[in-house]
């Protein structure tokens, strides 16, 4: 099987699997590492450096850590709601899971949630380049308003100002959040300061 065919420059990345399905074998796919076709991210993926795509820092995210969640101040600013750069992708993964490789670019921030947190409130969305797994608008600001103080005050509060202008908020399911995850008593506060 020619290489080519199965190197699709409109694909960044593909598992040692899909490789193999594709009809290459160790050695071949050796080769073309060798060659600067393909780049070993970890033992699972492989990244296409033919790949004319826009490139995604959560598709990168996604490669390293497979089932985590996008979350806290990556989420506020993919939905809008700081004007913060992280430094780095944050990510959500149950207490118990194992990442054994993390890359160099992106940082990676992992964020190591209890179960009850790690499942609430997942949902998918699109940064254009990738889809990915994602907290939703109102468990994100709720998980600010846990970590507050390891996010820091001034970007709890921008990201609760910013939550509460938009037209589409959901307060009620903001405060469902805040009861099951244990901060209740925390939103009503800021609520009362903010509003």
């Amino acid at each position: 099987m020619d290489a080519a065919m199965i190197l699709q420059p409109d694909r960044h990345f593909y598992s040692i699997a899909e490789l193999l399905a594709a009809g290459l074998t160790y050695y071949k796919i050796n080769k073309l590492v060798s060659a600067g076709r393909l780049v070993k991210l970890n033992n699972k993926v492989y990244e296409n450096t033919a790949f004319t795509g826009e490139e995604s820092d959560f598709a990168f995210a996604g490669v390293y850590a497979p089932k985590g969640i996008i979350c806290m101040m990556s989420a506020a600013r993919h939905y809008g709601l700081t004007t913060f750069l992280p430094e780095g992708v944050d990510i959500a993964i149950e207490r118990n899971m194992k990442i054994s490789t993390l890359p160099d670019w992106p940082h990676i921030n992992l964020w190591y949630f209890p179960e009850k947190r790690y499942s609430a409130g997942v949902t998918f969305s699109s940064d254009g380049a990738c889809e990915f797994q994602i907290y939703d608008v109102e468990k994100t600001v709720v998980d600010i308003l846990y970590y507050r103080n390891k996010v820091g005050i001034e970007e709890t509060k921008e990201v609760l100002n910013n939550y509460l202008r938009r037209k589409d908020r959901d307060l009620i399911k903001l405060h469902r959040y805040a009861a099951t995850l244990g901060c209740k008593k925390i939103l009503g506060t800021y609520m009362e300061v903010l509003v």
